[in-house]
């Protein structure tokens, strides 16, 4: 994958969403039209984290190259460099893959 130039503001998270199934469990290949959002992808860049109440700068539980699986409706869908991206916020990730 190339390096995509893009830095998040605050607690946001920028995910590289993955491949929706392309068959059923069953074998049967599944149009583009019947294919649901993919709710996982890997996490390609972090911001510097909220901006709490004291100056100081909140922690983010996710880093870049963490698998994570989000909510189907939260975050923007965007394009960038020919790539289709999500940028949402951390509280919109629901959990991290451990693998």
């Amino acid at each position: 994958m190339a390096k995509i130039k893009l830095r998040p503001l605050d607690d946001r998270v920028v995910v590289k969403p993955q491949d929706a199934e392309e068959t059923t469990a069953g074998g049967i290949v599944l149009p583009d039209s019947a294919k649901e959002k993919p709710q996982r992808g890997e996490v390609i860049a972090v911001g510097p984290g909220k901006l709490l109440d004291n100056g100081n700068r909140g922690t983010l539980s996710v880093a870049v190259g963490d698998v994570v699986i989000y909510g189907k409706y939260g975050g923007s869908d965007i394009e960038i460099d020919g790539q289709e991206v999500k940028i949402l916020r951390e509280s919109d990730i629901l959990a991290k893959i451990m693998a």
